[in-house]
């Protein structure tokens, strides 16, 4: 992951509570009830590994699971680079707060600043680069005490399904059983478009522990017109489809937690929570709640338009969550969006 994310449409991980021994993951029946006493959702929290403590702690209440990002595979698909001193402090911070905290590897290009679907294949088309890969994100979970590996491997194509499977398989067979692997899988409400992009969703939801499905990112500057990140029909849509493939204990719902811009000319990007409500404020215009999507929308004076997800956002997809008996949510990320509580 990166703090832009990619054009795609949608968007992923895991969960779990950490105890005095570790666990697996949560399931929804092991998580607290809300209100109405149905089981809350095991929340993840997307990081980034140069993130501030502070931003756990704020979070930490709601969260179950620290989803920190992470590192990249190298362009030849032969290694991973290892973890970064902020993500191995992020970790320490998750479990003095009682969180789980899960690794996330991706074909992020730094050069690109996208997602690189060549490294994805020089990975997963060549079984010793999986097998030496699978027992280098395994000696990071041994060594500095990671409670899971989240595969966040996006932009793959059809060609790339059994390397996929064969890492989650490499990585359940050289870990811990205690220890997770989660999947963050690029959403769609279309079956062909899953197997187009690598995912046999069955033969995944079989061999992970949890997967994120990342329903966000239906709109974005570079790849559309103005339009929601993720709308509440659509992520319906797409659980619709889910839920018939993969065990409801095992999907986390995205939430996307922060907003695009479309100018008049020239190209858009990512705005958090807080820089969305600033420019509208700065402005003088005014927001406005769009209930059917579930989402924020605003047009500037000089015809920018503005779409965010926010914390009243955030609740309706918990909600969600609640409704359709699936494990949890995944939150892209903290540091753009409200103070979880």
């Amino acid at each position: 992951m990166a703090p832009t994310r990619s054009p795609r449409v949608g968007a992923v991980l895991a969960a779990g509570l950490l105890g005095l021994v570790l666990l697996g993951p949560a399931s929804a029946s092991s998580a607290p009830s809300d209100e109405r006493g149905l089981p809350a959702p095991a929340v993840t929290g997307f990081i980034l590994d140069g993130a501030p403590d502070s931003l756990v702690h704020r979070n930490a209440p709601a969260l179950a699971n620290l989803g920190v990002d992470g590192v990249q595979i190298t362009p030849n698909g032969r290694h991973v680079a290892e973890p970064s001193a902020g993500a191995r402090r992020l970790l320490a911070t998750a479990h003095a707060e009682g969180l789980r905290a899960e690794l996330l590897v991706s074909n992020f290009s730094s050069t690109t600043y996208d997602f690189d679907p060549q490294a994805g294949a020089n990975l997963l088309r060549d079984e010793d680069n999986v097998r030496r890969v699978a027992g280098e994100l395994a000696g990071f979970v041994a060594d500095q005490g990671w409670d899971g590996i989240a595969v966040d491997l996006e932009s793959l194509r059809r060609g790339d399904a059994d390397g996929l499977l064969l890492l989650i398989d490499e990585l359940q067979a050289r870990m811990d059983p205690a220890r997770t692997v989660s999947i963050d899988m690029m959403a769609s409400s279309y079956l062909p478009e899953y197997r187009a992009r690598g995912y046999r969703l069955g033969a995944i939801g079989r061999a992970v522990d949890v997967l994120a499905i990342m329903t966000y990112d239906f709109h974005g500057p570079t790849w559309s017109g103005p339009g929601p990140i993720g709308p509440l029909g659509w992520q319906r849509d797409v659980l619709d489809l889910l839920v018939t493939k993969v065990p409801r204990a095992k999907v986390d719902l995205g939430v996307a937690g922060y907003g695009y811009t479309w100018p008049r000319s020239g190209t858009g990007h990512t705005v958090s929570v807080r820089r969305a409500r600033e420019l509208v404020a700065a402005d003088g215009v005014r927001a406005v709640w769009k209930a059917r999507p579930g989402e924020w929308k605003a047009t500037l004076s000089n015809g920018t338009v503005l779409w965010w997800s926010d914390g009243r956002s955030y609740d309706l997809r918990k909600a969600l969550a609640v409704e359709y008996g699936v494990h949890g949510l995944a939150l892209w990320r903290l540091g753009s969006t409200d103070t979880l509580d």
